[in-house]
């Protein structure tokens, strides 16, 4: 059932002009009916001014009038053609002042590690609008020098599960459209859950194959074929005794 605008403000005025009940009040106001009592006693919307709903085109005196008469009826409001049709827009998610500041960096989080995301994705994610998530795309924001790639779920600009919700779709959007990603961009797609089960991987970096075995000789020995190479071997130094004999000499 839609409800009026001023929705308190109205009841306040159905209290103080009217003889309706407390309950045809508060299921036209979507109030409790202790609420709308508590109106009546003074105890409630203290300071708060009446709305009158006939003068704004909310409710007909006709309506109010047959409503006093049978304590059953309930009220109706007025039809308003112009508003047929109209709905909230669904604008980007709000967030606190406090944490206005932090969106860029969550924003290049997202675009660095989650490329997969769609513009709109990352909008709903963290509240923001396309213009600035494609100029950190592109490297172009004014201040992307001093900005860093935050994790939104730690900044607490979005849930865990929504982030994973939203990967899990891009997910399925590629696999969808045959789209070929690589190992890298595959591993990005699983969820949090999927990812804690997953087996570790080497801590070595691929350009440092090979380190150890730099590191190691083989000996005849077969005891000593893994044996460390000592530093000071490496290098052509003599010791500090034979420094001293060819001092002597």
């Amino acid at each position: 059932m839609a409800l009026p605008i001023m929705a308190k403000a109205t009841a306040v005025w159905l209290v103080d002009n009217t003889t309706l009940s407390f309950k045809q009040i508060a299921d036209f106001c979507g109030l409790h009916e202790l609420e709308v009592n508590g109106i009546a006693d003074g105890e409630v919307a203290v300071g708060i001014k009446g709305f009158d709903p006939i003068a704004n085109n909310q409710l007909t005196t006709e309506e109010i009038k047959t409503a006093e008469a049978k304590p059953s009826h309930k009220l109706k409001l007025k039809f308003y053609a112009a508003a047929q049709g109209e709905q909230k827009r669904r604008g980007p998610r709000y967030t606190p002042l406090s944490k206005r500041q932090d969106r860029p960096a969550s924003i290049l989080w997202l675009v660095k590690f989650h490329p997969e995301l769609a513009d709109s994705q990352i909008s709903k994610l963290v509240g923001t609008t396309k213009p600035t998530i494609q100029a950190l795309r592109e490297r172009t924001h004014w201040n992307i020098a001093n900005i860093q790639p935050i994790d939104p779920v730690a900044l607490g600009l979005c849930k865990q599960g929504e982030l994973d919700a939203a990967v899990a779709k891009a997910a399925a959007k590629a696999a969808k459209s045959g789209e070929v990603m690589s190992d890298e961009e595959r591993l990005k797609l699983v969820s949090t859950e999927q990812s804690l089960h997953m087996e570790p991987e080497p801590s070595l970096p691929s350009n440092m194959g090979g380190l150890e075995d730099f590191m190691r000789v083989d000996t005849p020995d077969e005891d000593k074929k893994d044996a460390i190479v000592d530093a000071e071997s490496l290098f052509n130094l003599p010791k500090v005794g034979e420094e001293d004999e060819d001092d002597e000499k």
